[in-house]
């Protein structure tokens, strides 16, 4: 046995043994379930400030009826999708599973899943496409069904150091050319000593900027990538371009600082730039920063959210969604409670305050507009106004999340790869998409012809 299939099969044995412990500690943990109920098991994959309000939520689902009594078992780490076919294949797997990663398409094509639709009459599913965000019916969907009930999602925007804008006498932007005017003002590419930069392009972030110049990274109709569609390939373009403004090695070099920063910081927070995209989960972050001034008498820091700025033939309101989402297994034994409790935290089926009042407990974003209605999470919005934004993003047709095919993750994973090529290795944007369109495309092919 080579070195290499001895560290593989340690990692295997790793991740088994995790999954037996699990299994054992879902055992062992079990709490005597009240008479006449049936018991739902659901894994997730919330852990430290988020696990207790999961367990609440679960709490108050129990609370409320009378049928089933749900069991959490945290499930954190890496290696899910793994640990839950080890689960499968040992027949005990969850009643319910949530995720965020782009496995639904994965998971429903190898028939590990329960589609909604023999969950719920046919009614009831398109009364609850009504009822979610486009991107939140389009997280949860595969070749034309849904497999996945959304929970809550994730949006990304420019945020801004207000304070910084107003000492170069410049405005929020609203179009690429006013952010590259404002990221140039700020961060003069020829200054050599440069310790803040007013924006800097994230690789990751080619999900986003794909689609707001007007591109797709996928043909559903025809099944054909387009990650090298000349809108995307103008995207990158103008990605890379800060690069060759301020030089790739440094650009690189200073994103490798972002890493060492200590825990999760958000860079914005500690000054390294003026402008930055990020999701709404930083909302709160710069809240407590702005209270802890207040607390100790200083200036308080002023900072502001707005839409990723387009090009003049691009998107408004747009770029890239994930988020939390439900499934149901194959073999799950209690498949009536999970379906029950998906409804009662996503807020469908008359529980929209009870989504408000999860969603207001973990900082996430409604997947319906009818629980952003209530008045609950209202007063969470006049709390965190910087949130709305992100709300208001969330209902745009333009957030797109991740292809819903066979090998998304590899998808994504391939298109940040050839962001980074031209961002830092100064690779020609065409060149570095043509070629991730070509990996892309056979991965897919392999995955469709694949045995289920």
């Amino acid at each position: 046995m080579t070195r290499r299939e001895w560290k593989q099969l340690v990692a295997v044995l790793a991740i088994v043994a995790t999954v037996l412990l699990a299994l054992r500690e879902s055992a062992s943990s079990r709490v005597e379930i009240p008479v006449g109920r049936s018991e739902v098991v659901f894994w997730h994959f919330w852990g430290g400030k988020d696990r207790p309000v999961v367990e609440e939520i679960c709490r108050r689902f129990n609370h409320s009826q009378q049928e089933f009594f749900v069991r959490p078992i945290a499930m954190p780490g890496n290696n899910l999708d793994l640990k839950f076919f080890l689960s499968v294949a040992g027949g005990d797997p969850p009643d319910l599973l949530n995720q965020d990663d782009p496995i639904v398409a994965d998971w429903a094509h190898r028939g590990a899943l329960i589609p909604l639709d023999e969950l719920a009459p046919r009614a009831e599913i398109e009364s609850l496409q009504q009822w979610l965000f486009p991107a939140a019916r389009e997280i949860g969907s595969s070749g034309g069904r849904m497999f996945a009930l959304c929970n809550g999602l994730d949006i990304r925007a420019l945020y801004y150091n207000a304070d910084i804008l107003k000492q170069h006498a410049l405005s929020p932007p609203q179009t690429i050319a006013e952010l590259d005017h404002a990221a140039r003002v700020i961060a003069p590419p020829g200054d050599r000593s440069l310790t803040r930069y007013g924006y800097l392009p994230d690789p990751r972030r080619l999900w986003s900027w794909g689609i707001v110049f007007g591109g797709e990274f996928y043909d559903t109709p025809t099944g054909r990538v387009t990650a090298d569609s000349p809108p995307v390939v103008a995207a990158l373009d103008w990605m890379a371009s800060y690069s060759r403004d301020y030089g790739a090695d440094r650009v690189a070099r200073f994103r490798k600082g972002d890493q060492a920063l200590p825990g999760a910081a958000f860079p914005l927070l500690e000054g390294r730039y003026a402008m930055l995209m990020d999701g709404q989960w930083r909302v709160s972050e710069i809240a407590a920063v702005q209270e802890a001034a207040r607390q100790r008498g200083e200036a308080v820091p002023q900072y502001g959210v707005v839409p990723l700025p387009a090009p003049p033939d691009g998107r408004e309101n747009a770029g890239w969604v994930n988020g939390n989402f439900f499934v149901v297994p194959r073999g799950a034994k209690n498949p009536r409670g999970a379906w029950a409790f998906m409804k009662f935290w996503s807020g469908f089926d008359g529980h929209e305050d009870e989504a408000a009042r999860a969603c207001t407990a973990g900082g996430w974003i409604p997947a319906s507009q009818k629980v952003v209605e209530q008045p609950r999470f209202q007063q969470y919005l006049e709390r965190y106004p910087m949130f709305r934004t992100f709300v208001e993003l969330a209902a745009s047709p333009n957030q797109r999340p991740t292809p819903a095919v066979p090998g998304a993750q590899f998808f994504q994973d391939e298109v940040i790869r050839a962001a980074e090529d031209a961002i830092y290795r100064s690779v020609p944007a065409e060149q570095a998409l043509t070629a991730a369109t070509r990996r892309i495309t056979t991965r897919l092919e392999a995955e469709r012809n694949a045995p289920q």
